[in-house]
């Protein structure tokens, strides 16, 4: 006698949101579910963090039912790391919880708001095989990892955002998106040394090298720094796409860069609402996908000429 098929669930697409504290991941779910929403996207928002509290958005799923960051740490007398490391492991040592939870959505578009420590995306492997097993039940995810823009305007910080973004994509193995939140904060703590698109594209690192050598402190690493910057050229995999979350061409192009990594395709009537979001918020002329209508936008123009810049860098 045969066994019975077994019956796969359907195709489901969605979202993990990843980066360091603070990089604006609840922000960017909360806007991107209000997005989707006027798009005529169905979204369930799924909160993974168990220290996220107050939380602004309505959540379908909320991870804090099963545990919580307060009691692992009064429990098992844990600081906010090991923690959260535990609640994590924990997680993944009853995923059938978050299984019937998710079953409960199966015609969403789905969101997951994750933690925001580095450990869980580097090396630390329960949040991975999360993602692995929400594969394994036919989810199609991308992984959208935000981090600050400002860190663009220091040469060292942005070279430490390359390896952590470059860590994380090679650990997690999903589709991979990076994004440079808050844009219309990129310089809040110093000028851009060098165009908009040599941040988004990540060109000739070793011209950021040279900026590093200038500082006293930085001068004796010189050797440490360039093998870290021959890794990254080497694997060519890390890249950005800006986003200011109130700026709805920003949200377009984020959107169509997740869409295309996850295979996800829209319907017509999603289309047509993308067309006329597109001719309300600009008209015509839709060039925020050129990185210099981005800089233009956000970075400071300075009146000067290059030699004089150069002089000052």
């Amino acid at each position: 006698m045969s066994n019975p098929a077994v019956v796969k669930p359907s195709l489901r697409f969605g979202q993990v949101v990843i980066g360091p504290p603070g990089s604006g991941k609840t922000t960017y779910c909360q806007a991107m579910q209000e997005f989707l929403t006027h798009l005529g996207r169905k979204v369930a928002i799924v909160n993974m963090d168990p220290a996220n509290e107050g939380i602004p958005y309505s959540c379908a799923v909320d991870i804090s039912q099963l545990v919580t960051l307060e009691d692992v740490m009064e429990g098992l007398k844990l600081g906010p790391n090991g923690g959260l490391l535990y609640s994590m492991e924990y997680v993944e040592a009853n995923l059938d919880w978050l299984e019937g939870k998710l079953k409960q959505h199966s015609d969403c578009y789905f969101l997951f708001d994750c933690p925001g420590q580095v450990e869980l995306y580097t090396h630390q492997s329960s949040v991975k095989n999360i993602f692995s097993q929400l594969q394994k039940w036919n989810f199609r995810l991308t992984a959208v990892h935000l981090v600050d823009s400002h860190y663009c305007a220091d040469p060292a910080k942005f070279i430490s955002v390359l390896c952590n973004s470059l860590s994380t994509m090679l650990h997690v193995e999903l589709p991979h998106v990076n994004i440079l939140s808050k844009m219309d904060l990129i310089e809040q703590y110093g000028k851009l040394a060098f165009n908009l698109d040599f941040y988004t594209e990540v060109m000739d690192l070793t011209y950021l090298l040279d900026h590093l050598a200038a500082d006293p402190f930085f001068k004796k690493f010189h050797h440490l720094n360039e093998k870290l910057v021959e890794v990254i050229q080497d694997y060519g995999l890390v890249s950005f796409v800006p986003l200011n979350v109130q700026d709805k061409e920003s949200m377009i192009q984020v959107l169509q860069a997740v869409d295309k990594a996850n295979g996800y395709c829209f319907g017509h009537l999603e289309e047509r609402n993308l067309q006329a979001m597109m001719s309300a918020a600009v008209g015509a002329d839709f060039q925020f996908s050129s990185t210099l209508g981005v800089q233009e936008r956000y970075v400071e123009t300075s009146g000067k000429t290059v030699e004089e810049e150069m002089m000052e860098l």
